[in-house]
């Protein structure tokens, strides 16, 4: 039921302003690594400042949190990066962290461009989105004249696409909460659990010959063959008994290779072949035994081909690592979350997991009760045709406004 205090709430979103303040944000180019990341957050630290939040914004010491045994790794380069966190009603710990983040992969469209309804460009729903939603709930708090009882905070952070790092930096800053809902695109889904991933690098050698005479030589590429073969395997078998927040997937934990490289001529026999690939972790499973199943299932290949058995394939594991996240049964964000989303206007969300990482991990992982709920559908994450439906923003403000009277008073 809503009270008269969050009806008057619900009442102060100003849907105008939060569909203008996600067309500034979309029309950012905040590719990961490039210096638009810095200027996404300057642009956050301002607005939330203009609230009256309290706003903490610091530039990262990379070179100190990339040596930190928990970095969480990075896939671009940085020189510098940027931290930004906005403080509402006082400086206890927070009742409510709202998360999101403001990098966005690369992409062409950046216009921000609105039709029937649907913004268009990249970030629109991966996840600017989100974080309009977020600024515009906290505005409608101000602007009701609500005094809280426990503080709310804004986390936007930088770097979620390729790792992490700028959750990892906020939360090894000190910047912690009660409990932190993340705005990421779930399609009016409340997911409290996600799988993670890892990405692999195979390099397999072979022997070069000319290819007129190509029994002489070994090719890295008939070998790479009995390789995905028992990659495939391993696939299957880490899908058998999928966690039941993931059983409505056809592959709860996916083992995809991405890229290959393989040859320097047509007419010689490649001698090396190097393959890149994402890899699921299971939830709950420790990264390194997920890695320990990986690297066996090769190894265990090599060994049953008279080639690689005395030249094995080497593995490392670049990029970012994304551990799984679970919110802990029992949780009542979960049924706050629902009960917020259910009161801002929609039907009753579905409670699913989800198979990719997020930095829902690594709030999980320092003790905050996280789930995700945001406007959008991860469908369109990264995609050509990059959208999210407005109306669906406002409903996401209106649903954070309401949790975040319900759980700082």
């Amino acid at each position: 039921m809503v009270s008269e205090v969050e009806q008057r709430v619900l009442a102060a979103v100003d849907d105008v302003r939060v569909v203008e303040d996600l067309r500034e944000l979309v029309r950012i180019p905040s590719v990961d690594g490039t210096a638009a990341e810095g200027d996404v957050q300057l642009w956050c630290a301002e607005r939330l400042a203009s609230l009256g939040l309290v706003v903490d914004k610091w530039a990262m010491d990379i070179p100190a949190l990339s040596a930190d045994p928990g970095f969480p790794g990075m896939e671009v380069a940085r020189e510098q990066a940027w931290g930004c966190v906005g403080v509402l009603g006082g400086d206890e710990t927070p009742g409510l962290i709202l998360n999101g983040h403001v990098d966005v992969v690369p992409g062409a469209d950046f216009d921000a461009r609105v039709e029937d309804g649907v913004m268009w460009g990249r970030g629109t729903c991966d996840m600017k989105g989100g974080v309009a939603a977020i600024i515009g709930a906290v505005a409608a708090i101000v602007a009701a004249g609500i005094q809280l009882r426990k503080p709310v905070a804004v986390h936007t952070v930088i770097g979620e696409e390729d790792g992490g790092v700028g959750a990892f930096a906020t939360l090894r800053r000190g910047h912690t909460g009660e409990a932190c809902l993340i705005a990421e695109p779930t399609a009016h889904t409340v997911i409290p659990a996600n799988a993670g991933s890892l990405t692999f690098r195979l390099e397999i050698p072979g022997l070069a010959t000319h290819g007129s005479t190509r029994s002489r030589g070994v090719s890295a590429i008939e070998k790479f063959t009995l390789i995905q073969e028992a990659l495939q395997a391993l696939e299957a078998s880490r899908n058998r008994d999928p966690h039941p927040l993931l059983a409505h997937l056809d592959l709860a934990n996916p083992l995809s290779v991405g890229t290959i490289q393989a040859g320097d001529w047509a007419s010689t026999v490649p001698d090396r072949l190097v393959a890149e690939g994402r890899y699921g972790v299971r939830l709950g499973e420790p990264l390194a035994g997920a890695q320990a199943a990986f690297e066996s299932a090769v190894a265990e290949a090599c060994a049953k081909d008279d080639w690689l058995r005395d030249h094995p394939v080497t593995i490392t594991w670049p990029g970012g690592t994304f551990a799984s996240g679970l919110l802990p049964d029992g949780d009542p964000l979960l049924a706050d979350t629902l009960s917020a989303a259910t009161d801002a206007g929609r039907a009753t969300p579905d409670v699913k997991g989800a198979p990719y990482g997020s930095d829902l991990r690594q709030y999980a992982a320092n003790g905050i009760p996280t789930l995700q709920y945001g406007p959008g559908d991860v469908r369109y994450a990264h995609a050509a045709d990059e959208h999210v439906v407005l109306a669906d923003v406002l409903h996401a403000a209106r649903t954070y406004a309401l949790l975040t009277l319900r759980r700082c008073g």
